[in-house]
C-alpha cells in the first residue's frame, strides 16, 4: 500500500533528502511533528473520508498487519539494493508506525526521546539496561 499525504512533504529520493538544506530548518522531528498531527486529525473522519481513519476503524490487528507488510517490502526493497526502492518503503514502513504509534495515543517524541537516550551507548550496554530493566 502506498499513502499520500497533501498536507506534508515529502521528498522522493534519498537525493532529494539529502539536498535539504540545514539553514531551511527542516528538521525531521518537525516533519514527524507534522505527520503526528495529520493522523490525529484523521480521528476525527470516517473510514470512507481518510486511508488512516479505515485503519484506525479496522483496529490494532490490522495496523499490526500493515507494519509487518511494509516491513517485509523493505527487506525486500533492501535486497534489491536499489536506493529509491529503499526509501520509499522505509518511508511507508515509518507512516504506519506513526498510525500505530496515534492509535495508542502516543506521540513520535516519544520514540525521539528514546533513540536520543541511547546516544552515547554501546549496543552491547544498552541491551544490558534493557536486561536489568525487565
Amino acid at each position: 500500500g502506498r499513502f499520500f499525504l497533501s498536507s506534508v512533504f515529502w521528498p522522493t529520493s534519498a537525493r532529494g533528502i539529502m539536498q535539504l538544506k540545514v539553514d531551511q530548518r527542516v528538521i525531521v522531528s518537525d516533519v514527524l511533528k507534522q505527520l503526528a498531527d495529520v493522523l490525529e486529525q484523521r480521528k476525527q473522519q470516517t473510514p470512507d473520508q481518510s486511508y488512516v481513519a479505515s485503519l484506525y476503524a479496522k483496529g490494532l490487528d490490522q495496523i499490526l498487519k500493515k507494519i509487518g507488510e511494509e516491513a517485509t517490502e523493505t527487506v525486500m526493497a533492501a535486497k534489491d539494493g536499489q536506493a529509491d526502492k529503499i526509501v520509499y518503503e522505509v518511508a511507508d514502513l515509518w507512516f504506519h508506525s506513526m498510525v500505530l504509534l496515534a492509535h495508542q495515543n502516543l506521540g513520535p517524541e516519544l520514540v525521539l526521546n528514546e533513540l536520543q537516550r541511547r546516544f552515547g551507548l554501546s549496543g552491547h550496554q544498552e541491551k544490558a539496561q534493557r536486561a536489568t530493566s525487565d
